[in-house]
């Protein structure tokens, strides 16, 4: 009976994404959400599982993190981001009594709820699902391939900033995908560069083209670059729609470049 449930609940979820990154602090959940509300904004009806457990960041991110989740037949029914219901939202964030309260679990517990939340949330019909992961490459990120394995996900997007030592847990990464058979998407090089507010000229703080290089030596797709901007940072603290608000800033053509991609890259998979 609860494998018959857990098949309902993804039946009607077309594609799955995940975002993986070896290392903490890269921008994992901030290219997952501009990811979901670019493609929301293409016309697509996207989910995001959010299973960073020690970090669930992207309920505030969306300006959702004092909503609640509640239960239906089908098991748990995910957050409403917009209105329209273009965007739902599932996080351990909405489970924890204080929005403070740390996560402190052993890792079986923390398997037991990955393995809850891919078979226990009533999605509905979906284009993509856009599932966020923890950095590294742990037992929480073998329990989540695992069970969405049935599923047959479209594969993984990378995430590293340009230093050398981002680059280099980005390649265990890599070595993660071939392990457990899960396709490259391709790579994201995030925090490229700063933009001035004032002048918009883009300074490297830190080097640049480590992921686009990595991607070239790795031969996966390189999705492309994408800067720091203080309206982006602006808009995730706020909970603002950053594809919508700041159509003019310089990350913006970087979303909807790396949108696109994935949009091409789907349709080319199931044509």
């Amino acid at each position: 009976m609860e494998a018959a449930q857990e098949t309902r609940n993804l039946t009607g979820i077309r594609q799955i994404i995940l975002v993986l990154s070896g290392k903490g602090g890269v921008g994992k959940s901030t290219i997952s959400t501009e990811l979901a509300l670019a493609l929301r904004h293409a016309g697509k009806k996207v989910g995001i599982l959010d299973v960073d457990l020690c970090g669930p960041s992207i309920p505030r991110m969306l300006k959702v993190q004092d909503k609640a989740v509640h239960q239906c037949d089908s098991g748990w029914v995910p957050v409403f981001v917009d209105q329209e219901q273009t965007i739902s939202l599932m996080s351990v964030g909405f489970l924890l009594e204080k929005p403070d309260e740390a996560v402190v679990w052993r890792g079986p517990k923390k398997n037991a709820l990955i393995k809850q939340f891919v078979s226990d949330v009533a999605w509905g019909d979906l284009d993509y699902l856009i599932v966020d992961t923890p950095p590294g490459t742990s037992d929480e990120h073998i329990s989540t391939v695992e069970a969405l394995r049935p599923y047959k996900p479209l594969g993984a997007i990378l995430v590293t900033t340009p230093q050398a030592i981002s680059v280099g847990d980005v390649r265990r990464e890599l070595t993660f995908c071939k392990k457990t058979g899960l396709q490259v998407i391709g790579i994201v090089e995030n925090m490229s560069g700063f933009v001035c507010p004032h002048c918009s000229e883009c300074t490297n703080l830190f080097s640049k083209g480590g992921g686009e290089e990595l991607a070239r030596h790795a031969k996966v797709p390189f999705l492309g670059c994408v800067p720091l901007d203080p309206q982006l940072t602006k808009s995730l603290e706020e909970g603002q729609d950053f594809i919508q608000e700041f159509p003019k800033s310089p990350a913006f053509p970087a979303f909807i470049s790396i949108t696109q991609q994935i949009l091409d890259g789907t349709l080319a998979q199931t044509s």
